[in-house]
């Protein structure tokens, strides 16, 4: 897609939240990716830019996650997570998703982010929020034009909301019309969400087997 490549080569130098920005490029490594070179830039989005017909949207890159790896939804437990139930729900060609070379393949998914840099504690400020929403969120959405998008976790929901210049109520499991989408909503697969229960594997499947079936992916 055209479109994809201008979008990266520009967000990928985006400095225009300082907090962020001296965030992503000073956390220390991790001691077992001591040995790593972490990417420490904004996190392009990826997946099935041809026939993407639903948008994941998660709250931001993390730290030791994407702003290691270079990809949104990689390298972390979140990802494992996450690309676990997409395989289950039929979604992904693998149950992980590791490295930006570990041949992972999507179907009908982007993957993107409401932020685009690893927030400190992973809590953006409304200003970031409203920033990365109004300068590359807006944009992708403009571009890909999903029929389903799923918002992982309620800031991720806000940005759906303000790109799609909508208020909306997070509540797990729902979804609510607006502007043309369908937007489904589910928590986060973050490990205080996963580990304590309160996300399920199977719960993170059927939200994204609802998006699937509305969309008609096969």
């Amino acid at each position: 897609m055209d479109w994809y490549g201008e979008f990266v080569s520009k967000l990928i130098n985006c400095r225009l939240c300082p907090r962020l920005v001296n965030y992503r490029e000073t956390v220390p490594p991790l001691p077992k990716f001591s040995g790593s070179d972490y990417w420490r830039r904004p996190v392009p989005p990826w997946g099935d830019l041809g026939n993407a017909r639903i948008m994941i949207v998660g709250l931001a890159p993390a730290a030791h996650g994407g702003n290691r790896t270079g990809r949104m939804f990689t390298g972390d437990s979140s990802a494992q997570f996450l690309f676990r139930a997409l395989y289950e729900a039929g979604l992904s060609s693998k149950p992980f998703s590791i490295s930006r070379d570990d041949g992972v393949r999507v179907r009908c998914v982007y993957i993107t982010s409401a932020v685009k840099c690893a927030p400190p504690n992973n809590k953006p400020t409304q200003g970031e929020l409203s920033t990365c929403v109004e300068h590359w969120l807006r944009w992708e959405i403009e571009m890909v034009r999903p029929r389903a998008i799923i918002a992982l976790g309620r800031v991720a929901l806000e940005g759906v909301g303000k790109a799609l210049g909508a208020r909306l109520v997070f509540k797990h499991g729902s979804y609510v019309d607006v502007m043309g989408v369908r937007v489904f909503m589910s928590y986060h697969p973050s490990p205080r969400n996963t580990n304590t229960g309160k996300l399920r594997l199977g719960d993170l499947v059927n939200v994204l087997m609802m998006a699937k079936e509305y969309v008609g992916c096969p």
